[in-house]
Protein backbone atom coordinates (compact mmCIF):
# COMPACT_ATOMS: atom_id res chain seq x y z
CA UNK A 1 0.00 0.00 0.00
CA UNK A 2 0.99 3.58 -0.44
CA UNK A 3 2.09 5.43 2.73
CA UNK A 4 0.63 9.05 3.43
CA UNK A 5 -2.14 8.29 0.95
CA UNK A 6 -5.93 8.88 1.79
CA UNK A 7 -7.89 5.40 1.13
CA UNK A 8 -11.51 5.63 0.03
CA UNK A 9 -13.03 2.22 1.65
CA UNK A 10 -16.16 1.45 0.05
CA UNK A 11 -18.73 -0.10 2.99
CA UNK A 12 -21.37 -3.03 1.93
CA UNK A 13 -25.19 -1.68 0.97
CA UNK A 14 -26.32 -3.94 3.71
CA UNK A 15 -24.98 -7.14 3.70
CA UNK A 16 -24.02 -8.87 6.76
CA UNK A 17 -21.26 -10.90 3.98
CA UNK A 18 -18.69 -7.83 3.53
CA UNK A 19 -16.80 -11.06 1.12
CA UNK A 20 -20.02 -11.17 -0.74
CA UNK A 21 -19.38 -7.12 -2.43
CA UNK A 22 -15.90 -6.42 -1.46
CA UNK A 23 -12.35 -7.95 -2.84
CA UNK A 24 -10.21 -9.46 -0.01
CA UNK A 25 -7.45 -6.67 -1.36
CA UNK A 26 -9.47 -3.94 0.43
CA UNK A 27 -9.00 -6.37 3.57
CA UNK A 28 -5.52 -6.07 3.38
CA UNK A 29 -5.63 -2.75 2.80
CA UNK A 30 -7.54 -1.71 6.21
CA UNK A 31 -5.32 -3.90 8.11
CA UNK A 32 -2.43 -1.64 7.29
CA UNK A 33 -4.49 1.42 8.54
CA UNK A 34 -4.76 3.13 12.25
CA UNK A 35 -6.62 6.49 11.13
CA UNK A 36 -9.85 6.44 10.24
CA UNK A 37 -12.52 9.49 9.31
CA UNK A 38 -15.97 7.48 9.40
CA UNK A 39 -19.66 8.74 9.22
CA UNK A 40 -20.08 7.25 12.36
CA UNK A 41 -17.62 5.50 14.77
CA UNK A 42 -20.31 3.01 15.56
CA UNK A 43 -21.48 1.60 11.84
CA UNK A 44 -17.11 1.82 11.35
CA UNK A 45 -16.44 -0.37 14.30
CA UNK A 46 -19.29 -3.13 13.00
CA UNK A 47 -17.91 -2.46 9.42
CA UNK A 48 -13.97 -3.11 10.32
CA UNK A 49 -15.12 -6.22 12.41
CA UNK A 50 -17.43 -7.70 9.96
CA UNK A 51 -14.52 -7.40 7.42
CA UNK A 52 -11.64 -8.92 9.60
CA UNK A 53 -12.38 -10.25 13.39
CA UNK A 54 -8.61 -9.86 14.15
CA UNK A 55 -8.54 -5.73 13.95
CA UNK A 56 -7.99 -4.56 17.33
CA UNK A 57 -10.52 -1.63 17.30
CA UNK A 58 -8.61 0.22 20.40
CA UNK A 59 -5.51 0.53 18.48
CA UNK A 60 -7.64 2.60 15.98
CA UNK A 61 -8.17 6.49 15.78
CA UNK A 62 -12.14 7.38 14.93
CA UNK A 63 -12.83 10.75 13.12
CA UNK A 64 -16.03 11.47 12.38
CA UNK A 65 -17.56 13.34 10.00
CA UNK A 66 -21.25 13.85 9.33
CA UNK A 67 -24.13 16.11 8.26
CA UNK A 68 -23.97 17.26 11.93
CA UNK A 69 -20.25 18.13 11.91
CA UNK A 70 -19.14 21.90 11.30
CA UNK A 71 -16.66 21.92 8.55
CA UNK A 72 -14.46 24.28 10.25
CA UNK A 73 -13.19 22.34 12.38
CA UNK A 74 -12.01 19.14 10.03
CA UNK A 75 -8.67 20.92 9.67
CA UNK A 76 -6.72 18.74 11.20
CA UNK A 77 -8.36 15.31 10.11
CA UNK A 78 -5.68 14.66 7.44
CA UNK A 79 -2.51 15.62 10.07
CA UNK A 80 -1.72 11.55 10.56
CA UNK A 81 -0.84 11.70 6.80
CA UNK A 82 0.97 14.81 6.48
CA UNK A 83 2.52 15.21 10.04
CA UNK A 84 3.06 11.48 10.65
CA UNK A 85 3.64 10.46 6.93
CA UNK A 86 0.96 7.38 7.59
CA UNK A 87 -1.86 6.14 5.67
CA UNK A 88 -5.70 7.09 6.26
CA UNK A 89 -9.32 5.78 5.29
CA UNK A 90 -12.95 6.96 4.81
CA UNK A 91 -15.45 5.07 5.40
CA UNK A 92 -19.33 5.86 5.13
CA UNK A 93 -22.12 4.12 6.46
CA UNK A 94 -23.08 2.69 3.44
CA UNK A 95 -21.70 2.22 -0.12
CA UNK A 96 -18.66 4.74 -1.43
CA UNK A 97 -17.32 7.48 0.30
CA UNK A 98 -17.73 10.78 -1.31
CA UNK A 99 -20.67 9.54 -3.26
CA UNK A 100 -23.79 11.20 -1.59
CA UNK A 101 -21.56 11.12 1.46
CA UNK A 102 -19.77 13.87 4.06
CA UNK A 103 -16.23 12.61 3.10
CA UNK A 104 -16.30 14.56 0.05
CA UNK A 105 -15.27 17.43 1.80
CA UNK A 106 -11.87 15.53 3.17
CA UNK A 107 -11.11 14.25 -0.14
CA UNK A 108 -11.33 17.85 -1.53
CA UNK A 109 -9.03 18.97 1.15
CA UNK A 110 -7.10 16.06 0.32
CA UNK A 111 -6.43 17.27 -3.62
CA UNK A 112 -6.17 20.72 -2.44
CA UNK A 113 -3.31 19.37 -0.06
CA UNK A 114 -1.78 17.39 -2.81
CA UNK A 115 -2.34 13.83 -1.10
CA UNK A 116 -2.77 10.94 -3.32
CA UNK A 117 -6.17 9.59 -3.57
CA UNK A 118 -7.03 5.91 -3.36
CA UNK A 119 -10.37 4.64 -4.58
CA UNK A 120 -10.92 1.47 -3.90
CA UNK A 121 -12.90 -1.04 -5.19
CA UNK A 122 -16.83 -1.61 -3.90
CA UNK A 123 -20.64 -1.26 -4.55
CA UNK A 124 -22.37 1.73 -5.03
CA UNK A 125 -25.96 1.77 -5.43
CA UNK A 126 -26.33 4.52 -8.35
CA UNK A 127 -24.13 2.84 -10.41
CA UNK A 128 -25.54 -0.89 -9.83
CA UNK A 129 -29.20 0.48 -9.51
CA UNK A 130 -29.23 1.75 -13.32
CA UNK A 131 -27.09 -1.18 -14.62
CA UNK A 132 -30.18 -2.98 -13.34
CA UNK A 133 -33.13 -0.98 -14.53
CA UNK A 134 -32.42 -1.06 -18.16
CA UNK A 135 -32.32 2.87 -18.59
CA UNK A 136 -29.74 4.97 -20.33
CA UNK A 137 -26.65 3.86 -18.89
CA UNK A 138 -24.34 6.80 -21.17
CA UNK A 139 -26.25 9.71 -20.02
CA UNK A 140 -27.30 9.39 -15.97
CA UNK A 141 -28.03 12.28 -13.21
CA UNK A 142 -27.75 11.36 -9.66
CA UNK A 143 -30.64 14.33 -7.82
CA UNK A 144 -29.83 13.16 -4.34
CA UNK A 145 -33.19 13.91 -1.97
CA UNK A 146 -36.30 15.88 -3.43
CA UNK A 147 -37.88 18.74 -1.45
CA UNK A 148 -40.20 17.10 1.23
CA UNK A 149 -42.69 19.42 1.09
CA UNK A 150 -45.32 17.95 -1.50
CA UNK A 151 -46.35 21.21 -3.69
CA UNK A 152 -42.45 21.62 -4.48
CA UNK A 153 -41.55 17.67 -4.55
CA UNK A 154 -44.09 17.35 -7.69
CA UNK A 155 -42.25 20.61 -9.20
CA UNK A 156 -39.17 18.86 -9.02
CA UNK A 157 -40.55 15.91 -10.26
CA UNK A 158 -42.27 17.03 -12.75
CA UNK A 159 -38.90 19.13 -13.97
CA UNK A 160 -36.71 15.84 -13.72
CA UNK A 161 -39.32 14.35 -15.99
CA UNK A 162 -38.90 16.68 -18.81
CA UNK A 163 -35.00 15.98 -18.39
CA UNK A 164 -36.13 12.50 -19.38
CA UNK A 165 -37.98 13.21 -22.62
CA UNK A 166 -35.88 16.64 -23.82
CA UNK A 167 -32.51 15.08 -23.09
CA UNK A 168 -33.06 11.24 -23.09
CA UNK A 169 -31.12 11.16 -19.88
CA UNK A 170 -32.05 8.72 -16.95
CA UNK A 171 -32.86 10.52 -13.52
CA UNK A 172 -32.00 8.91 -10.25
CA UNK A 173 -33.13 10.52 -6.66
CA UNK A 174 -33.02 9.49 -3.38
CA UNK A 175 -35.86 9.88 -0.05
CA UNK A 176 -35.77 8.64 3.65
CA UNK A 177 -36.47 5.16 3.54
CA UNK A 178 -39.34 5.77 6.02
CA UNK A 179 -40.78 7.73 3.28
CA UNK A 180 -39.84 5.71 0.23
CA UNK A 181 -43.73 4.66 0.29
CA UNK A 182 -44.92 8.54 0.13
CA UNK A 183 -42.40 9.04 -2.26
CA UNK A 184 -43.92 6.23 -4.65
CA UNK A 185 -47.53 7.83 -4.13
CA UNK A 186 -46.46 11.31 -4.96
CA UNK A 187 -44.47 9.80 -8.20
CA UNK A 188 -47.84 7.48 -9.54
CA UNK A 189 -49.79 10.56 -8.71
CA UNK A 190 -47.49 12.90 -10.37
CA UNK A 191 -46.10 11.68 -13.36
CA UNK A 192 -47.29 10.47 -16.86
CA UNK A 193 -48.20 7.00 -17.08
CA UNK A 194 -46.06 5.96 -19.52
CA UNK A 195 -43.33 7.54 -18.16
CA UNK A 196 -40.86 4.49 -16.62
CA UNK A 197 -40.47 4.14 -12.94
CA UNK A 198 -37.42 1.76 -11.20
CA UNK A 199 -37.32 0.86 -7.97
CA UNK A 200 -34.27 -0.63 -6.31
CA UNK A 201 -34.44 -0.86 -2.64
CA UNK A 202 -32.07 -3.28 -0.44
CA UNK A 203 -29.03 -3.95 -3.12
CA UNK A 204 -27.09 -7.33 -2.26
CA UNK A 205 -29.08 -7.62 0.64
CA UNK A 206 -31.70 -10.54 1.08
CA UNK A 207 -34.21 -8.38 0.77
CA UNK A 208 -33.54 -7.01 -2.48
CA UNK A 209 -35.86 -5.72 -5.10
CA UNK A 210 -35.33 -4.14 -8.10
CA UNK A 211 -38.46 -4.00 -10.29
CA UNK A 212 -39.23 -1.56 -13.53
CA UNK A 213 -42.73 -0.93 -14.65
CA UNK A 214 -44.30 1.94 -16.25
CA UNK A 215 -46.72 4.34 -14.15
CA UNK A 216 -49.78 3.44 -15.40
CA UNK A 217 -48.36 -0.68 -14.30
CA UNK A 218 -47.14 0.43 -10.80
CA UNK A 219 -50.60 1.84 -9.61
CA UNK A 220 -52.23 -1.96 -10.24
CA UNK A 221 -49.42 -4.08 -8.90
CA UNK A 222 -49.47 -4.86 -5.28
CA UNK A 223 -47.27 -2.03 -3.13
CA UNK A 224 -43.41 -2.90 -3.41
CA UNK A 225 -42.03 -4.20 -0.06
CA UNK A 226 -39.77 -0.77 0.50
CA UNK A 227 -40.86 0.41 3.34
CA UNK A 228 -37.83 1.61 5.72
CA UNK A 229 -35.27 0.00 2.76
CA UNK A 230 -32.68 2.09 1.55
CA UNK A 231 -33.79 2.59 -2.01
CA UNK A 232 -32.89 4.58 -5.40
CA UNK A 233 -35.54 5.87 -7.59
CA UNK A 234 -35.17 6.10 -11.50
CA UNK A 235 -37.19 7.63 -14.15
CA UNK A 236 -36.83 7.51 -17.97
CA UNK A 237 -38.95 6.83 -20.86
CA UNK A 238 -39.74 4.05 -22.93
Amino acid sequence: MKKASLYLIPNTLGSEDAGKVLPSYNTQIIKGIKHFIVESRKEAVRFLVRTDKSIVIEDLTFYELNEHTDLKTIGNYLDPIIKEKVPMGIISDAGCPAIADPGAAVVEMAQKKNIDVVPLVGPSSIIMSVMASGFNGQSFAFNGYLPVKPNERVSKLHQLENKVYKENQTQLFIEAPYRNLKMLESITQSLRKDTLLCIAAGITTDQEYIHTHTIAEWKKIPEPPIHKLPAIFLIYHQ
